[in-house]
């Protein structure tokens, strides 16, 4: 089924970079972070793109208009959180008449490696599972500061924060990658019913995995083995990481980058 949206959080201030571009206009190999989670997004043939956002919001929609002029970009409030800016996406997108039947797709702005297949393969496996809520994730050697997704007998039941988490949670290595897919009606109805009473102080769009299994609906996870696909970008040494990951993956570009740096003329394939 085309998801009936795809939603990029692309909100956050990303401190940690340092820098005064918004984090999801950072480049990685010629494009922005933003420019690489849409093609991976455009893979799904939503009937809707949307992008959230806040901070340095005419920048970052300026942007969006160059690399993604069909997309949509949706506001966040100051109420702090990923439910947040979900229930935020959801609402505008509902009083413009879209249709929100369907599957909801809901990624990151600043995660550059996730591959459309990727994408395309996780909705699959949602809807095989007829699920409510699938929640990607990641096994990790440390998985220090990541939140876990804890399951009983072979189903999703909750993911905890890593700052909420109890000593026997943090020992799991299953972690959320980020990457949800929620039917369409239950986010519009379960996201009006999150709170802040966590140890972040943030409505926590994890939470809906929570209702869902309290409502005996159907969650999973699902699992996605190359952890480059799910690293996320926060500081300037891990975007250098994924760059050299990415041209790792794809010796060619590199190539045409040293090329041109070096004033050659660059082969065109035909």
């Amino acid at each position: 089924m085309r998801p009936a949206a795809v939603i990029i959080l692309a909100a956050g201030k990303g401190t940690r970079m340092k820098s005064p571009l918004p984090k999801v206009l950072h480049p990685l190999a010629g494009k922005s972070l933003l420019e690489r989670a849409i093609i991976a997004a455009q893979a799904l043939d939503p009937r809707v793109l949307g992008v959230v956002v806040r901070h340095e919001r005419d920048m970052v929609v300026e942007h969006l208009s160059q690399v993604a002029p069909n997309a949509i970009p949706l506001d966040q409030d100051e109420i702090p959180g990923t439910g947040r800016a979900l229930a935020c996406a959801l609402e505008q997108l509902q009083d413009k008449d879209y249709n929100l039947d369907g599957p909801v797709v809901v990624t990151s702005g600043d995660v550059p490696l996730l591959s459309g297949k990727t994408l395309q393969n996780f909705v699959a496996a949602h809807e095989a599972a007829n699920a409510t809520v699938s929640v990607a994730g990641a096994r990790l050697a440390d998985p220090t500061g990541y939140g876990r997704l804890v399951e009983e007998d072979g189903k999703l039941v909750a993911i905890v924060e890593h700052a909420d988490a109890t000593e026997e949670q943090r020992q799991i290595d299953l972690i959320n990658a980020g990457i949800y897919v929620f039917d369409g009606r239950f986010a519009l109805e379960a996201l009006q019913k999150l709170g802040s009473d966590n140890a972040q102080g943030e409505v926590y769009l994890t939470d809906l995995v929570g209702i869902a299994t309290e409502s005996g609906l159907p969650a999973q996870s699902y699992l996605i083995a190359d952890t480059w696909e799910v690293t996320g970008c926060n500081d300037p040494q891990q975007l250098a990481e994924l760059e050299a990951e990415y041209y790792r993956r794809h010796p060619q570009e590199q190539d045409s980058v040293n090329a041109i740096d070096a004033g050659m003329p660059v082969k065109e394939n035909k």
